[in-house]
């Protein structure tokens, strides 16, 4: 069995890491997108209602998929974390109108806290079309 190598993903159109990881991983067809929080480009954080952070977290991994060479339209699996389980409807919203038709598999899991004070984190896997 071959064993593809793995491409670190980065670009500078989402927020760099801030810890020891990579926006994402590609490997053969495959991306593996680290959790996004509603850090804008430029490492500032949206304070705004959990739709504006979901919205932001959403604008980071297109950009991160982008970089990979994929899109949100190629994402198969998508994990949220949520601070707030109530907010789940308000996520939804905005969510869903980034995967309109087709959406990826999903979970979505309520946390205790998240980075930098985050509401959602939303991580992804994708695929290389």
């Amino acid at each position: 069995m071959k064993i593809m190598p793995k491409e670190i993903i980065s670009t500078t159109t989402a927020p760099q890491a801030i810890g020891p990881y990579s926006q994402a991983i590609k490997i053969g067809e495959q991306i593996y997108c680290s959790g996004q929080i509603p850090l804008r480009a430029n490492g500032s954080m949206v304070e705004g209602s959990i739709g504006e952070q979901t919205e932001q977290v959403l604008i980071n991994l297109r950009a991160v998929l982008e970089a990979a060479g994929s899109s949100l339209n190629d994402v198969v699996k998508t994990t949220i974390y949520l601070v707030d389980l109530g907010d789940f409807a308000a996520v939804n919203e905005v969510y869903g109108s980034y995967f309109p038709q087709d959406p990826p598999a999903r979970v979505t899991v309520g946390v205790a806290a998240l980075p930098k004070g985050a509401k959602v984190e939303i991580e992804a896997v994708a695929v290389v079309k």
